[in-house]
């Protein structure tokens, strides 16, 4: 559960924040297109896993290695 909410949590957080601000922005600017926030969120997210997606699969990486070396414990 931790390894799931560390991975996913980057993301989730960018596109809330993104999401906000262009909600701010439409609020004080008085658009109201539903589709404008789809595009500063897509690349808010892109430019976070560009960022932070080294750390994520190694972290992912480390959870299957031990998983694996747990099931291999199991056994002997």
């Amino acid at each position: 559960m931790l390894t799931t909410l560390l991975v996913s949590a980057p993301s989730l957080g960018i596109a809330i924040l993104v999401g906000l601000l262009v909600g701010l922005v439409q609020a004080a600017t008085s658009i109201n297109e539903m589709t404008l926030s789809f595009i500063p969120k897509l690349i808010g997210i892109a430019l976070g896993l560009i960022i932070l997606g080294s750390w994520q699969l190694h972290l992912m990486m480390d959870f299957t290695r031990s998983i694996f070396q747990k099931i291999l414990g199991l056994f002997t």
